[in-house]
């Protein structure tokens, strides 16, 4: 944190000396005015310091806005601004720590056998902050909003062909059958394709001349107590000056990825609350060409990757560390394919034992833009140097790298995706998966992967495992860790946060505020 340089010594003697000098001058032209020093009894008594007026404490839970940027919770591309929409709205789930769908607007549903037809019945009795009913068309409207070209969750919904709505049924019709679509649609809904629509959510957004607030509704269906009945907007237009007022204390919570190409740094006394995510690093091969199309050579060189180490150095312990394409804390977790992959020295000896890497060299590309992912493909290098694996590093500008990416100009590269709460792999590991730059091709892969897609319930663990397994053994890739989401706070002001992926306001109410 910077500090202003002190004045000089002499400099403030100076000053004081000059002052006192002042003050005596003033004194006796007082004095002489009164006559000779009598105190006059027509004086008025000094003022009471404690009727002073004082300056209000700061809010516990003051938040930024940008207001010349959208604040809608599909269209806009704010993340402060998005931060808010847990307080503005909610979706029909909301998705757990453990990346479970629960049921927040939505009632009840059904699914057909093929699993392509899903209905759900929109609970009753919920209003919009403007008094509108929530009804199935008006979820229905914000749905095929949110599959839009404009949205921030089109590919998430990508396989949705249709969507209907009847009083308060919604009706979503996929081209492609999936089990556990609840996990994807924690979408807001918000009423309208405007700025600033209205939502159902514990807030609404309340304008007064330049000043925005948030307000808590009387309303809200949920009827659970809140901490604030209202919180505080501070305007921002630029990111230094958010970087300013929270190091200052105008603003004294953020939602941020501390890890993120370009992350802004905070200074001062705060404490970080972390959440976690979806956003898989881990290290591709090149399956169709070098050394790398061994599947033997990738399950050694899995071996090597110290994934704890990097966890901890690279990202500051705001990760965790994962051997699998899977998040440890979700229910789809197989323990036993974990620890086929997990770092083991004493293994990888002997996997090399019966490999011919002598004076062989492997290529490792990662983005230069992104400061902790270079460090971790330093370490990576690193790791694979001490077993005795030449790597030569190259950093590339993220145009140059994802050029040598679609040339196949790699044996490893480094690679950052975020996946849906149900952990479909399939952009990453299908045959023709959007971002299967290794070019793996395997029909097992692809029928896996379209299996637990569309597996529910009980059957999901099962098909998660089957697939693990599969992935264990043929090491298309090499994951390192989740990164984790962070909610900042300043030093002592708040206790008990308990974020979400999507909502860092989760569980407000068991808030402590000092």
């Amino acid at each position: 944190m910077s500090r202003r340089p002190h004045p000089i010594a002499s400099e403030r003697c100076a000053m004081k000396r000059l002052l006192a000098c002042l003050l005596a001058a003033a004194l006796l032209l007082c004095l002489s005015a009164c006559g000779g020093g009598q105190s006059s009894s027509s004086a008025a008594p000094p003022e009471d310091s404690s009727r002073q007026p004082q300056s209000p404490a700061p809010h516990p839970i003051t938040r930024p806005v940008f207001p010349g940027f959208s604040l809608h919770p599909v269209l806009g591309a704010n993340r402060a601004n998005l931060t808010l929409s847990s307080l503005l709205y909610e979706g029909l789930f909301q998705v757990d720590e453990q990346f479970q769908a629960q049921p927040v607007l939505c009632q009840s549903y059904t699914v057909s056998q093929d699993k392509l037809t899903w209905s759900f019945t929109v609970r009753p009795g919920v209003t919009f902050s403007t008094g509108e009913p929530l009804t199935g068309q008006a979820v229905a409207d914000a749905l095929e909003l949110a599959r839009g070209p404009d949205s921030r969750f089109a590919q998430r919904l990508a396989d949705v062909s249709s969507i209907s709505a009847q009083e308060q049924t919604v009706v979503i019709t996929l081209s492609h059958p999936n089990g556990d679509l609840p996990a994807l649609l924690d979408i807001p809904i918000a009423l309208g394709g405007g700025d600033r629509p209205a939502g159902t959510g514990p807030y609404v957004l309340s304008s007064s001349g330049q000043a925005l607030t948030l307000l808590a509704r009387s309303g809200w269906w949920q009827g659970r107590a809140l901490p604030f009945s209202s919180i505080p907007l501070y305007p921002v237009e630029k990111s230094d000056e958010l970087i300013y007022a929270f190091d200052t204390g105008s603003v004294s919570l953020l939602d941020v990825d501390l890890m993120a190409t370009n992350a802004l740094g905070y200074a001062g006394n705060y404490q970080a609350w972390d959440y976690a995510s979806t956003d898989l690093i881990y290290i591709g091969f090149n399956t169709a060409s070098g050394l790398c199309r061994d599947a033997q050579v990738r399950r050694a060189l899995c071996l090597a990757l110290d994934r704890q180490g990097i966890a901890q150095t690279a990202y500051a312990s705001h990760a965790v560390p994962s051997s699998l394409p899977v998040h440890p804390s979700s229910s789809l977790w197989a323990p036993e394919a974990a620890q086929q992959l997990d770092y083991d020295p004493q293994r990888l000896r002997e996997e090399l034992e019966g490999l011919d890497l002598a004076g062989q060299e492997l290529r490792l590309l990662v983005n230069s833009e992104n400061a902790a992912k270079a460090d971790a493909a330093r370490r990576v290098a690193k790791q694979l140097q001490a077993a005795g694996v030449t790597v030569t590093l190259q950093t590339l500008p993220f145009e140059e790298y994802t050029a040598a990416l679609a040339r196949g100009e790699f044996d490893l590269y480094l690679g950052e995706t975020v996946l849906t709460a149900n952990f479909d792999l399939t952009a990453l590991l299908s045959s023709q998966g959007s971002l299967n730059y290794g070019r793996w091709r395997d029909g097992g892969t692809d029928a896996l992967i379209a299996a637990l897609n569309a597996a529910s319930g009980q059957e999901r663990p099962q098909a998660a495992q089957a697939l693990l397994d599969h992935l264990a053994g043929q090491a298309p890739i090499a994951p390192l860790l989740f990164k984790n989401g962070c909610v900042l706070t300043q030093w002592g002001r708040l206790g008990r946060l308990t974020p979400l992926r999507g909502d860092p306001f989760y569980q407000m109410e068991q808030w402590t505020i000092s």
